[in-house]
């Protein structure tokens, strides 16, 4: 997801802007043989500022023949055109089907000439539409080749985690150009064992010709590239996905600083054994760019990989909790825009990090499918509203009946206290600007429920199976009131977590509030770093000391 938003027309006290988009979403995919348990896991922060969406939820549905479907942009709400509908469509939770397929996406744009405005199908659009028609990864990555071909392609650049209970996927996606229907894209499998990430960069170069089982690529690929002199044969060497769609130029190397950046911390956290080098994101020239796909140095259970998208480089030298853009707190969130400039130097340009967990992010997800279980209890949607940070993701079973209503009552308008979204935004942004001494009461709430979902779930699916051998209803019922009824739950709890941080840190004090009878304040102190950087832009006023008469260094200095 990529929002674009128009630059203030002015200029700050302290910087220029000149950031024109929020670089969003980050996805990070795991294969069965990399998992502690044989599972295919999917991951997504949507982020995107302003963003605040219901959780989607489309059960089952037969049609008649000749049925149409309208098709809306996702991002804007646009209404694009109408889609022959099909037969019979599957039950979607989220972004995942009832058949354990599930797709992610991260935008990387690229060429925007190359895209179609009269293309009736968006990106978005694209996710939902095959995740209703598709039984595998595979089928859903013909179902969307074939939709763009057959309606057009409206969306830029992007770049799809495509999964089942067997496999895992990315596909780089771009259209041809105005009035050229289609699109050209290449799909890479991640081999069994490895893991895979991308946010908002094409990831896809290479492409194995002459092996499906692996690589499957729009035909006309290469030739739309040498068309718009994207790619020279004679020049350019072996052709390669991203260089001709999604370059990296020499002017604007942001993508490297905002997109693999993500990229690396996540490959960093999965494999620290391999001591990837930051140069490629850090824009050092000849510096080898980031594989697609990498062993993980153990296998990886759900709690990890969420783990992974809770990333602010802690642990690096390029740790956010530190310097001076994480304030007196240690804050590692940096507000938008990234980009700025220093008044008076219009040559320089800056940019803040851009960590994995961001303060945009709208939902998180993990998707876990297991092809050794019934489907039923094989895939669950572990679902956070917010900040990935500072979210709890409660387990959604795909085949489940209905879903939490507090998850489906979103409006970024309208605050409510039945919806999840705004009463985790309550507790996550009065956490932004006290981070260090708030965060901890934060996360051992988090880790009790979290902890909670991952010791009662063998059980939870043991008693599912077994109902599922007799009555898939009364199993489907069950997990239907374990998911609904266990995120209810949860939002109740972060209710009070609220209310309990409130009184505490009232004032910005720290309020013993366990204690009857008479208050008990702490002062809430600046860090001593903080207190070190004050002193060094003001070394003498603030010093405690007398002060010689102004009139007095008036005459010393002459």
């Amino acid at each position: 997801m990529k929002i674009r938003k128009l630059l203030p027309a002015l200029v700050l006290s302290v910087s220029t802007l000149f950031q024109t988009q929020l670089d969003a979403c980050t996805n990070f995919i795991v294969t069965k043989g990399a998992s502690a348990d044989g599972s295919v896991m999917v991951t997504y922060n949507a982020d995107a500022g302003g963003f605040m969406e219901p959780l989607r939820f489309t059960p089952a549905k037969d049609y008649p023949a000749g049925a149409m479907r309208d098709v809306y942009e996702w991002d804007s709400g646009k209404f694009l055109g109408k889609i022959k509908q099909v037969p019979h469509t599957y039950q979607v939770v989220g972004n995942m089907n009832e058949y354990q397929v599930a797709i992610g996406e991260t935008t990387f744009t690229g060429r925007e000439e190359l895209q179609d405005t009269t293309g009736i199908i968006d990106y978005g659009s694209l996710i939902y539409i095959a995740l209703e028609r598709s039984k595998t990864a595979r089928e859903a990555i013909k179902v969307m080749t074939d939709l763009v071909a057959e309606y057009g392609y409206y969306s830029t650049g992007e770049s799809f985690s495509i999964a089942d209970a067997e496999e895992a996927w990315v596909m780089d996606l771009i259209g041809k150009g105005p009035g050229n229907k289609g699109a050209v894209w290449v799909a890479r499998r991640i081999p069994d064992g490895y893991v895979s990430a991308h946010a908002n960069q094409s990831r896809i170069r290479e492409i194995i010709k002459n092996d499906p089982e692996n690589c499957i690529y729009a035909p006309d690929v290469i030739d739309v590239a040498i068309a718009h002199k994207y790619y020279n044969p004679a020049k350019d060497g072996e052709f390669k996905f991203a260089d001709a769609y999604n370059p990296v130029t020499d002017s604007d190397v942001s993508g490297l600083f905002a997109c693999e950046s993500r990229v690396w911390a996540m490959f960093n956290r999965a494999a620290p054994s391999l001591k990837l080098s930051p140069d490629y994101w850090r824009a050092v020239k000849g510096a080898e760019p980031y594989p697609l796909f990498i062993k993980p140095d153990k296998k990886m259970n759900v709690h990890d990989v969420m783990a992974v998208m809770r990333d602010h480089f802690e642990g690096t030298e390029f740790d956010m909790t530190t310097g001076v853009g994480s304030g007196p707190y240690g804050s590692p969130y940096r507000w938008k825009p990234l980009g700025w400039q220093v008044p008076g130097d219009t040559v320089n340009k800056y940019e803040w990090e851009r960590p994995v967990a961001t303060q945009q992010t709208a939902f998180a997800f993990c998707t876990q499918a297991r092809g050794y279980l019934p489907r039923e209890v094989g895939g669950v949607f572990w679902y956070g509203p917010d900040d990935s940070f500072f979210t709890v993701y409660n387990p959604l079973y795909v085949n489940i009946k209905r879903v939490p209503e507090t998850f489906t009552t979103a409006s970024i308008s309208e605050f409510s206290f039945d919806s999840g979204f705004w009463v985790f935004n309550l507790v996550a942004n009065m956490a932004y600007s006290r981070y260090s001494i708030m965060k901890d009461d934060i996360l051992k709430v988090q880790s009790e429920i979290e902890n909670k979902y991952f010791n009662s779930q063998k059980a939870v699916e043991n008693a599912a199976a077994a109902l599922l051998a007799t009555d898939r209803d009364a199993a489907l019922e069950y997990l239907t009131d374990y998911s609904v009824g266990q995120s209810e739950q949860t939002v109740a709890r972060w209710k009070k977590l609220w209310e309990y941080l409130v009184v505490k840190y009232n004032d910005y004090y720290i309020n013993d509030v366990n204690v009857e009878g008479g208050r008990h304040p702490k002062s809430a102190y600046y860090g001593n770093d903080y207190y070190k950087r004050v002193v060094e832009e003001r070394p003498d006023y603030y010093k405690l000391q007398w002060n010689t008469p102004t009139k007095d260094k008036k005459k010393k200095k002459k």
